[in-house]
C-alpha cells in the first residue's frame, strides 16, 4: 500500500496567487502607451503626409502626360485657355499641368526640395480651383456636385494637407516661439 494520497478529483495544486492590478496602475500604463504613440506620431505623421501628398500629385500629374487617360483633360485645357486668354490650351496645357503636378509631387517626396514643391503646389492650386469660378455649371448640377465637381472639391483636403506639411517644412520662427 502506498502512503501517498491520491489527488482529489477536480482539484489542482495552487500556485502563487496573482497580485491584483490597481486601476491606477492600468491608467499609468495606458498613459505611458499613449505618450509613446504621440511621440511616434509627432515624429512620423508629417513626413508620411508629405510623402502621401507628393505621391498623389505624381500619380495625377503623370496621368495628364498620356492623352485620353486623365478624366479632367477637357477641364484642364479649358481652364488654361481662360487663365492665359487663349494663349495656352490643348496638349500644351496638359503637359504644363502634368509637369507642374509631377515636379511638385517629386519635390515633396524627396523632402530635400519640399519647400520648392510647396511653391509648385500653390501654383497648381490656382489652376485646380479656378474652374469653381470659371465653370461652375460643369461642376455642379441640380442634385449637387457632378463627378467632375467632386474631383475638384476633394482638393480641399489636399490643400489642408499641404498646409500641415508647410507648417513643418518652412523655416523661421513661429509666432508662438517668438516672445512678444
Amino acid at each position: 500500500m502506498s502512503s501517498i494520497p491520491a489527488p482529489t478529483p477536480g482539484l489542482q495544486p495552487v500556485g502563487p496567487r496573482p497580485v491584483p492590478v490597481s486601476p491606477i496602475a492600468v491608467r499609468e500604463r495606458l498613459t505611458a502607451a499613449e505618450a509613446m504613440l504621440k511621440s511616434l506620431l509627432e515624429r512620423w505623421s508629417a513626413p508620411a503626409l508629405r510623402i502621401a501628398l507628393g505621391t498623389v500629385f505624381v500619380v495625377f500629374g503623370v496621368l495628364k502626360f498620356f492623352p485620353g487617360v486623365s478624366p479632367v483633360e477637357s477641364l484642364v485645357t479649358a481652364t488654361w485657355g481662360v487663365l492665359t486668354f487663349g494663349v495656352v490650351g490643348g496638349q500644351l496645357a496638359l503637359v504644363l499641368t502634368a509637369t507642374i503636378e509631377t515636379v511638385a509631387g517629386l519635390a515633396l517626396i524627396s523632402g530635400v526640395f519640399a519647400r520648392f514643391g510647396l511653391v509648385m503646389l500653390a501654383v497648381a492650386f490656382v489652376g485646380i480651383f479656378s474652374p469653381l469660378v470659371f465653370f461652375p455649371a460643369e461642376l455642379f448640377a441640380d442634385g449637387g456636385p457632378t463627378l467632375l465637381g467632386q474631383y475638384v472639391m476633394k482638393n480641399i483636403v489636399l490643400v489642408a494637407a499641404a498646409l500641415v506639411v508647410a507648417s513643418r517644412v518652412l523655416h523661421g520662427p513661429s509666432r508662438s516661439s517668438n516672445p512678444s
